[in-house]
This record gives C-alpha cells, sequence and structure tokens, in this order.
C-alpha cells in the first residue's frame, strides 16, 4: 500500500528509524496525532523520529531533527553532563512521568529557550534501547505562576498598607475628633445658658456628627482588619463566640425587649474573635431593623450540611423584623450599601460586608433570605476545617 505523505511533517524512512525496522503503523499514528511533541531517540542520542507537534514545538523540520541528538534540543548551559544523564537512563531505564519535580527547559531552532516538562518512556524494538521523549511547551503556564506571584506580592503590599490605615485610623484619626467632641461637650456644659437656642443646635450637630465619624472609623478599622491574622483558626464550639456575643449586646437587647433563642451550634475551626464579630453584627443588625409594635424575635441554629471532606457547618440568624426585597440580596453585603436612610436607621453601612469579609476568610459564603414585613434569614456556610493556606501559624493548627 502507498503510503501518504504527512504535509505537516514528511514520513521517515524506516531505515533511519528504529535500526533497520519498520515503525509499526498503530505505534506511527499514536506519536504523530499526539497533542504534545514526541521525539524518538537511540542510546547515542541521535534523534529517530518526531511528530508534527515537536516540529511546530522546536521550529525544526522533520529532515533538520533526523541531523540532530537530542543534546542539541537542550539549552546551551545544561548541555554540559547531559549525555552522561542519558547513558544513566539507558543503563536502568525506567518511566519518567510529567512534573517529575525538576525545572526543565529546552531550546527552539535559533537558540531561544523555553520551559518544558517532559515524560521519558523506555522503547525496547529488539536491537536496541530507544526512548521516547514526551514534551509539553510550558511557558503559558509559567507566565501564568509569574503573574500570580506578582499578584501575591501585590496582595502582601496592599495588606501592608492597610495595616498602616488602622494605625492611622487607631490614632491619628481618631485622637483629633476625640478633642473635637470633647471641646464642643465642654462648651455645652460651660457655655450652655449663653449659646441661646441656635448655638445649641449647632454644637449638638457638631457632637453627632463627631459621634457618626467615630462610629464610621470604627467600623472602617474593623473592616480593614479582617483579612489580617488574628487568633488564628482553632477547633471552636460556636455557641461560644455566640454567648460573647450576646453578652456584648446585652443592654441593646433589653432595650429592644428582644427575645432570643439558641439551638444547638455545631463546631468548626475557626477565628474566634472573628465570629464574635460575625454573630454581633448579624443579631445587632437583627435587632436594628426591628418592626415598630412588634416584640423583636431572633433565632440561632445551625447544624452539619455535608459531611464529605471535612464537612461543612450551616448557621442561621433568622428574625421577624421589617425584612427586605430580595433583589437587593447582593447588595446588602456591599460596603457603605444601604437599603434604608440615615433618618430611619442609624448606622454606618459597612457591618455586613464586615459579615462577608469574615465568611470569605473562612472560605465560606453568605446569603440571606427575606421578604418585606416578614423578617430575614442570613445564612452562614463554612468548612468544618480549614485549608491550611488560610492560617499559616503554627501554633493554631
Amino acid at each position: 500500500m502507498e503510503e501518504t505523505e504527512n504535509p505537516r511533517a514528511p514520513s521517515l524512512e524506516p531505515e533511519r528509524s528504529f535500526g533497520g525496522h519498520a515503525i509499526g503503523d498503530p505505534f506511527r499514528r499514536v506519536v504523530e496525532s499526539a497533542p504534545y511533541g514526541m521525539v524518538v531517540s537511540d542510546v547515542a542520542g541521535r534523534i529517530v523520529m518526531v511528530n508534527p507537534e515537536a516540529v511546530k514545538m522546536f521550529g525544526h523540520s522533520a529532515e533538520e531533527f533526523l541531523e540532530l541528538r537530542i543534546e542539541d534540543l537542550v539549552p546551551p548551559r545544561f548541555r554540559r553532563g547531559h549525555d552522561g544523564l542519558r547513558e544513566g537512563f539507558h543503563r536502568a531505564p525506567e518511566s519518567r512521568p510529567m512534573g517529575a519535580g525538576r525545572d526543565l527547559f529546552a531550546c527552539r531552532r535559533g537558540g531561544m529557550e523555553f520551559p518544558v516538562e517532559i515524560a521519558l518512556t523506555p522503547l525496547d524494538m529488539g536491537d536496541g534501547p530507544f526512548v521516547l521523549s514526551s514534551i509539553v511547551d510550558i511557558t503559558r503556564r509559567k507566565r501564568a505562576e509569574e503573574e500570580l506571584v506578582r499578584y501575591a506580592k501585590k496582595l502582601e503590599r496592599s495588606n501592608a498598607e492597610l495595616e498602616g490605615f488602622a494605625s492611622i485610623a487607631s490614632h491619628d484619626l481618631q485622637e483629633p475628633l476625640r478633642k473635637i467632641r470633647m471641646m464642643g461637650e465642654r462648651l455645652v456644659a460651660l457655655c450652655e445658658a449663653e449659646l441661646g437656642d441656635q448655638g445649641r443646635d449647632y454644637l449638638g450637630r457638631m457632637i453627632r456628627a463627631g459621634d457618626n465619624m467615630h462610629r464610621l472609623i470604627r467600623d472602617l478599622l474593623a473592616f480593614s482588619r479582617v483579612g489580617m491574622r488574628d487568633g488564628g483558626f482553632r477547633r471552636l464550639p460556636l455557641a461560644e463566640p455566640v454567648r460573647d456575643a450576646l453578652s456584648t449586646l446585652e443592654m441593646v437587647i433589653e432595650e429592644a425587649g428582644a427575645e432570643i433563642e439558641v439551638d444547638d451550634l455545631p463546631e468548626a475551626e475557626a477565628d474566634e474573635s472573628q465570629m464574635r464579630q460575625l454573630f454581633q453584627n448579624l443579631i445587632g443588625n437583627a435587632l436594628k431593623f426591628r418592626r415598630p409594635g412588634v416584640v423583636p424575635r431572633v433565632t440561632i441554629r445551625g447544624g452539619i450540611i455535608e459531611a464529605e471532606e471535612g464537612g461543612r457547618v450551616r448557621l442561621e440568624v433568622c428574625d421577624n423584623g421589617i425584612g427586605f426585597d430580595e433583589q437587593y440580596h447582593d447588595q446588602i453585603f456591599e460596603i457603605f450599601r444601604r437599603l434604608h436612610g440615615k433618618t430611619e436607621f442609624e448606622g454606618t453601612g459597612i457591618g455586613l460586608a464586615i459579615c462577608k469579609k469574615i465568611v470569605e476568610r473562612h472560605d465560606g459564603r453568605i446569603h440571606a433570605r427575606s421578604l418585606p414585613g416578614e423578617g430575614a434569614t442570613f445564612i452562614v456556610e463554612l468548612p468544618k476545617q480549614q485549608k491550611a493556606s488560610n492560617d499559616q501559624s503554627p501554633s493554631h493548627r
């Protein structure tokens, strides 16, 4: 049967291929159709067969390949000693898979280096050993990895800048604000009679603005610190941070006349201080957006929803408050996003954004269900066990 010449890589003469043995059609078809470069060489390193992908990858024609040794595909800086490695492989031939923990490079026609992964497979055609080199150009992957490293370094710089902001917000911004509020309060105490109604109104506005600014700085500081390592992750009964959050909110709960119910909660590997902040924000949110004339009821419940791969826990904070239209279910977690005016409900619009950031730091997700006038349910899903990359502090593993 007459063979048809491959337009991408001319067929090789059988005599040059495997020491006079014809290449079997099935083997030839496998090699020529492989989606990565394949090069067959003999014990002396002479190349005896290549496929079209290798021709594209290295830039040599099929005929040029037959005049090369395998060392010619290695960058000059790595060629010294390569023949010894080749001979060692033939003395103890054993398949070597790709990704064997080595950084490898090849050399295109013209001398350009590029990163590769190579798998070696010994072949025995009866009259001598050969080796099949399967080669993948990983230039794009390496570029993506380098870009990821650059992004990680950029993220580290951003976190450092956030730490700097936290320091400024905790002192340099709050200290002058405290002085403004203090001087305003002194003026009210010492000069209230002389100020008149308009003066007292102006001072009252100034003091209230100072209080609002203080809350805003405090919440921005809390938001900026979420991504920084705090107490680290540990196995935690989630009832503990709920109890602490309720203790912090005790006065608010009493003033609202709220009824709080806490069901049995599971354990999870979590940052205790951030879990406390999460529940404090969610419960505080439920108390803030209560319906007038209705006794506020807040229920905290949870359970395990997935048992495989370490499992996941589900937590719900349910209330009977004013609720919201679910078309805004994503927007409520955006920083500074408010569905109600400041005159209706106090707040900075940061609390739920902090919740989302805390949950995401724990490799979890948070969402909400609600109907206007029928309350809201905030749902948090967390892994029971954190991945090691989330917190590298050995004291907390």
